[in-house]
């Protein structure tokens, strides 16, 4: 159901929309004045507004140039109305990116058809959108050891069919890239794909993130919401961390599955879908099916095709060609001249047990290229204190630098940054936290090469 937002003075005007736009299956909100109309636009996903232009207490163009300046995702279109509108509030209008103009007295059949053609305008875009995100640039699955080289070939096979797949590993694997990568692989890769993290949604909520809710279903929300399962219909949908769902929800996505439908929440009628599903997971499944958290049914519906993703430090062999990599990708987002990194401190960083696995290294490359702005030759003194601290018996860092200035710098780096992680990268606090002015901060790390960024 489309959701729309009528703003105008005139009651009359709103009561006579709001009537005929529910006999045709709208969801229909309505107010009187810019300022609670902006309030609602915050507070309330609507696909279209229709928006006058001369308001009590302000001017509709400036509520649609606010709208723009919010940066929603998923923004719904306008449709400005005027009873005395000029071509120049009319080009105003369009340049600020108005979907259509209405003249009062409105014609019935043309605001019909205008409010039906900025809904599919709406539908494309937000597809378009989410195809584009689904095309960012993700970390490649890269390595030259055995255990990768069978999982791409296992991607390679298995990609192509329509098979539920479900990918174990720990946390920063890359178990979302492989799902992108069988989703880019398959049959599907010209629709969608969804991602839902199962983790990060609170129990009360992962229903209508999954199934989506009709008018008025949600307490403190009346527009209508479509659930993963339904943005994803022709495509892929990837549930991350499928092990935190309860048996709750376990048991209606099971039910989703078997049938390929499922019913909104506040809805009368089931939707279909064509959906295939990859699931991942850090937790051992079987181990929590025998505590009686996870669904045995459901585990077989999704383990059709298993895929298992070993940690870094089982394949440390892959972490020169990931460096290489991860250098090349952040030389080219900062700007940087090309970057090597030199024998001994790949060798120090094959040392490191990375218990952040892939994540954690690529987060350490963009480190060390962030601190480093004039270095071509990556050292192991440009390495942070924590692969030496698990590698005492490899030799300190001090056999790393030739005077006891480097070995100081070095250390004020390393401390300066953590200091700065600890406050989640805000300047304010690190200075308090190292005891310094924040200007005084800015010129330390300026003096010891370190790139400053707000």
């Amino acid at each position: 159901m489309t959701h729309v937002l009528i703003v105008d003075d005139e009651a009359e005007i709103r009561a006579s929309l709001e009537s005929i736009l529910r006999e045709e299956g709208y969801a229909v909100t309505s107010t009187g004045t810019a300022a609670e109309a902006l309030e609602l636009l915050r507070d309330v996903e609507y696909a279209i507004v229709l928006l006058d232009i001369w308001l009590p207490d302000g001017d509709g163009l400036n509520v649609l140039s606010e709208l723009r300046e919010m940066k929603m995702s998923n923004a719904p279109e306008v449709v400005m109305i005027s009873g005395h509108g000029t071509i120049e509030s009319a080009v105003r209008a369009t340049k600020l990116g108005a979907y259509d103009f209405l003249e009062k007295p409105l014609s019935l059949e043309r605001t019909l058809m205008v409010l039906k053609n900025a809904a599919q305008a709406r539908q494309m875009r937000v597809e378009n959108e989410e195809f584009r995100a689904q095309l960012a640039p993700q970390a490649p699955i890269s390595g030259d050891s055995v255990s990768m080289k069978a999982l791409r070939q296992q991607i390679k096979l298995m990609a192509p069919t329509n098979g539920r797949v479900l990918i174990y590993g720990e946390s920063g694997t890359g178990k979302e890239r492989i799902a992108r990568t069988m989703h880019a692989e398959s049959a599907r890769k010209d629709r969608v794909f969804v991602e839902l993290n199962c983790a990060a949604i609170p129990e009360d909520f992962i229903e209508s993130e999954l199934f989506g809710y009709r008018h008025g279903a949600v307490s403190g929300g009346a527009q209508e919401k479509r659930g993963t399962f339904e943005r994803a219909d022709g495509g892929t949908l990837f549930l991350d961390e499928v092990g935190d769902m309860s048996l709750k929800t376990q048991a209606k996505v099971l039910r989703a599955l078997d049938e390929q439908r499922f019913l909104p929440v506040g809805a009368s009628h089931p939707v279909h879908v064509d959906v295939r599903v990859i699931a991942a997971t850090n937790k051992d499944l079987e181990d929590e099916i025998a505590k009686g958290n996870f669904r045995e049914d459901l585990f077989y519906r999704l383990n059709v095709i298993p895929f298992y993703v070993p940690p870094l430090r089982d394949r440390l062999e892959d972490v020169p060609t990931l460096v290489q990599e991860f250098l090349k990708e952040f030389g080219t987002q900062y700007g940087r001249p090309r970057m090597e990194i030199a024998a001994d401190a790949v060798e120090l960083l094959q040392q490191y047990r990375w218990p952040g696995n892939v994540r954690e290294l690529r987060n350490l490359v963009e480190r060390v290229v962030i601190l480093n702005p004039k270095v071509t030759r990556i050292e192991r003194k440009h390495l942070p204190a924590l692969v030496y601290r698990e590698n005492p018996a490899k030799g300190g860092r001090s056999e790393e630098f030739s005077t006891l200035t480097e070995a100081r710098e070095a250390y004020e780096r390393d401390f300066i940054l953590r200091k700065i992680d600890e406050c989640h990268g805000n300047m304010s606090r690190a200075a308090e936290a190292l005891g310094m002015e924040r200007s005084h901060l800015y010129r330390k790390m300026k003096t010891l090469g370190m790139a400053v960024r707000e």
